[in-house]
């Protein structure tokens, strides 16, 4: 069985996000989406938020879970039996950090490998930070995230409109 992980903040969720999950999980049998517990960062959206988002985004995908994760990505891909990490990547950019990161993974476990997607090119330029800008400004983020996470923005920044 061909189990791995997706890490992340998804602080939120973003079409980018599912379009890497989608895609993903047709080449495993099981795909885990880890939503790190970052406490040097302030998320936008609580765990709870997130978890939220993230089940109601993919509860199409039967061979999806999502859970929570502290600490190294590669100690949640062991703990879970996970023998592959997927990352996205969205331009050049990206590479050099998550090349770096795989290989500082492979080197503490030569057993877990990192597979990389690029995102297709209409999310190239989407990150969480871009939605939730977009979003905080009252624009119109429906190409940008899933209307769960839209209606979840509209709650958090303009709950008077």
């Amino acid at each position: 069985m061909k189990k791995a992980i997706y890490p992340g903040s998804f602080d939120p969720v973003t079409y980018g996000h599912l379009d890497i999950i989608v895609r993903a999980s047709k080449v495993v049998d099981e795909l885990i989406i880890g939503v790190l517990v970052n406490k040097q960062k302030k998320p936008l959206f609580s765990m709870e938020e997130r978890l939220f988002m993230i089940r109601e985004t993919t509860r199409g995908i039967p061979n999806v879970r999502v859970q929570t994760f502290e600490g190294l990505t590669i100690d949640f891909a062991r703990e879970n039996d996970a023998r592959l990490i997927i990352r996205g990547l969205r331009a050049v950019t990206d590479f050099e950090s998550e090349m770096q990161i795989a290989q500082t993974n492979h080197s503490i476990d030569p057993e877990i490998d990192t597979i990389f997607f690029t995102t297709s090119l209409e999310y190239a330029f989407l990150s969480s930070t871009i939605a939730r800008e977009v979003a905080y400004y009252g624009s119109d983020v429906s190409k940008l995230v899933p209307p769960v996470v839209a209606e979840q923005f509209q709650k958090k920044f303009h709950q008077d409109s």
